[in-house]
């Protein structure tokens, strides 16, 4: 059933409506699908496709709620923008929101209202259009005891546990997380793209943490054993030099100490800038997706094995 989260009017006849689709069987765990945070994330459009077609192939499956909210910034979605439109503001810096402050903060309030005791809520975001990401993810070291347990379900390649400096407060899974709504953030794929194995493989995951919940009695996939990370040695890679970036190597790709990730090379002249080399022993878990670089843009991260 589409049922609609909030509703603001906007100038010339407009409304802004934030929806979700509740499937229920009644008695059972509540499970949130979340995306469309950011406008240029278009990933978990697909995630939420595919989960709404498989329970609709057997709904007598289902033993509990889910809560599909394709798009928590519509505008952004519609206008290609990662922020709020007319706002310049990224709405995933925002929660948990004001019900008494401006629009956006109005807007946040009410998601978080709406998605809170949950079971479990599943925020997927992408990359942007200059990185690729493989299927992971990322955990606040606060909240690793609760969440770790249940990202081993999501059939990910790399579980992320950070330091709670990296997390930022004015997030939805922060905010969700502070009010005892346990929520996973996945990350996957590249902006304004969707890549189908890695849509795949999330919704995989999905139901067998759902299964695991005791929300779905269908078929599930055996979810991967994810290389978790908590120590923070991950290496980040930087252009030394502009131009355009030709990489070497894949994403998952293990690499030694001194293994070529990838030139920068001058067009212009057919030079090559700069050799990109590993650091380290590890596996390829970020790679450069847009080619056009700035000496300090991240060519790559590598998780050290």
């Amino acid at each position: 059933m589409i049922e609609t989260v909030t509703k603001i009017d906007l100038p010339v006849d407009e409304a802004l409506s934030i929806l979700k689709n509740r499937i229920s069987s009644g008695e059972g765990p509540r499970i949130s699908v979340v995306t469309g945070t950011h406008g240029d994330e278009l990933e978990g459009q697909a995630v939420c496709f595919e989960v709404n077609r498989r329970i609709a192939e057997h709904p007598e499956c289902l033993h509990g709620t889910v809560d599909i909210y394709p798009a928590l910034n519509p505008l952004g979605i519609d206008s290609i923008t990662r922020g709020i439109p007319g706002f310049d503001l990224d709405m995933n810096r925002i929660f948990p929101g004001a019900e008494d402050g401006v629009m956006t903060e109005y807007i946040a309030a009410k998601i978080v209202n709406d998605i809170k005791g949950s079971d479990v809520c599943i925020d997927i975001h992408a990359s942007n259009i200059f990185l690729r990401e493989i299927p992971q993810i990322r955990i606040n070291t606060i909240t690793a005891e609760t969440l770790v347990p249940l990202a081993m379900y999501m059939n990910v390649d790399f579980l992320w546990v950070h330091g709670a400096s990296t997390v930022l407060e004015s997030t939805l899974a922060f905010a969700l997380n502070s009010i005892g709504t346990p929520c996973l953030v996945a990350e996957m794929g590249v902006g304004m793209r969707i890549t189908p194995e890695y849509t795949r493989q999330l919704t995989d995951g999905i139901f067998s943490l759902m299964h695991h919940l005791g929300a779905w009695s269908g078929p599930v996939t055996t979810p991967r054993a994810p290389i978790v990370s908590t120590d923070g040695k991950v290496n980040f890679l930087n252009a030394g030099a502009s131009g355009i970036f030709l990489p070497h190597v894949e994403h998952t790709m293990h690499v030694q100490p001194g293994d070529l990730v990838g030139d920068i090379v001058n067009p212009l002249t057919g030079a090559i800038s700069e050799h990109v080399y590993s650091p380290c022993a590890g596996m390829v878990f970020t790679l450069r997706e847009y080619p056009v670089v700035d000496e300090g843009s991240l060519i790559a991260r590598i998780l050290e094995v």
